[in-house]
């Protein structure tokens, strides 16, 4: 499915903070939004995801093939979250962090699925270990699984790798980019990082908007 946002604009306290952005994003593809502290594009990726709050409002259209999300309640959009930070339960083992996004149906078909994931991502001897027991690429590749059990119909990513060590970055990037391929989803990714644009990918470089904005929602 294609990923297209229309004259989406953002604005903080009434003043445009990022936008018009008009952008196509093809299945498999990524859009990745640059640009300095304070720019706006966290602020970006909480309007595509319908999490804009008061002092940010967010106006213009995302839509999915031909599904208007922008008119959707956040979770009928049905997109996939990344973070800098995991967010696993910390409480739960791998695989029971991977249940909690698996579709309701007959437990045994779901605790199949979780498991065929990580066996999939080479995690099938971690399943039963706590998020404190794995390391920093563990944690993200599981993370990653849970966003996929899911079933989204697109991702955004708001500085996925910026946490891990640059040891473990080029691979997770390659398994992210890799995935996205093989389940034909369009991603739009927010990085301050060069290193982690793909190759073929679209550029949105935001502006420096000046001291006047850089008390507001990041970046």
């Amino acid at each position: 499915m294609t990923l297209r946002l229309v004259d989406v604009t953002v604005t903080l306290h009434g003043r445009v903070l990022v936008g018009p952005v008009n952008a196509v994003v093809a299945p498999g593809e990524v859009l990745v939004v640059t640009g300095p502290s304070g720019c706006g594009k966290s602020s970006l990726l909480q309007a595509l995801a319908g999490l804009a709050a008061p002092p940010l409002q967010a106006s213009g259209g995302l839509w999915l093939d031909d599904l208007p999300l922008h008119t959707l309640p956040v979770e009928a959009r049905r997109l996939g979250l990344m973070f800098q930070d995991d967010l696993l339960f910390p409480h739960l083992t791998a695989l029971d962090n991977l249940l909690f996004a698996v579709p309701a149906g007959w437990r045994a078909e779901r605790v199949a699925r979780a498991e065929a994931a990580l066996a999939e991502a080479g995690l099938s001897a971690h399943a039963a270990k706590r998020p404190h027991q794995l390391s920093g690429g563990q944690r993200q590749r599981v993370a990653l699984l849970r966003t996929l059990l899911a079933a989204p119909r697109a991702l955004l990513l708001d500085e996925p790798f910026s946490r891990l060590d640059v040891s473990l970055r080029a691979a997770m990037r390659a398994l992210v980019w890799q995935t996205l391929a093989r389940h034909g989803l369009p991603a739009v990714l927010v990085t301050h990082d060069p290193a982690d644009i793909p190759p073929g990918a679209q550029v949105l470089a935001l502006p420096d908007l000046g001291p006047d904005f850089h008390g507001g929602p990041d970046a």
